[in-house]
């Protein structure tokens, strides 16, 4: 029987376990450059586009998981670093070979990490888009496999990932 990590501060009333976020909406500078990032590298399929002023991606033929516009933002700069914002969203693989192939197409475009963790219950990639927006790649251990503090709180860590070791998750022929 498997108990789930306790939460770190008690809710009165907690949103509904069933809750989930749903799609991230992106302001670009350049649509195409965003779409080739998003499509090209990530590998997101465009389920609409508008113009050269928003397109919509997903993944496995899902209306849209990340929105993507130019209606405010056309030929605009990233946010200056000590600003409010974004930090990162993340994009969770449902596999570890899943990410490793993600991995795998970042290194073939020539995109660059910011880093790379363990975090007990996920693995993570960090990177930034075209747009200096902060994405994490990532997959979610098993439940049953996230490390517990003594006292059943969920104990989340950060220590580096191996991404060599990573990337022998792809099978070779």
């Amino acid at each position: 029987m498997s108990s789930a990590p306790k939460p770190f501060i008690s809710n009165p009333r907690p949103i509904e376990p069933g809750a989930s976020i749903g799609h991230i909406h992106l302001k670009v500078s350049d649509l195409n450059r965003a779409i080739a990032f998003y499509g090209g590298v990530l590998g997101f399929d465009v389920m609409q586009r508008y113009g050269d002023e928003a397109a919509f991606l997903s993944a496995g033929g899902y209306h849209h998981h990340i929105g993507l516009n130019t209606w405010e933002s056309k030929e605009g700069s990233p946010p200056e670093s000590g600003t409010t914002g974004l930090y990162h969203f993340a994009i969770r693989y449902p596999t570890r070979r899943a990410l490793a192939n993600a991995l795998r197409r970042l290194i073939d475009a020539g995109i660059s990490l910011e880093g790379a963790s363990d975090h007990g219950v996920s693995e993570a990639l960090y990177l930034r888009d075209p747009d200096g927006n902060g994405i994490e790649l990532s997959w979610d251990r098993p439940e049953a496999d996230w490390p517990l503090a003594e006292d059943g709180r969920l104990n989340m860590v950060t220590r580096a990932l191996n991404t060599r070791e990573l990337l022998r998750e792809i099978p070779t022929d």
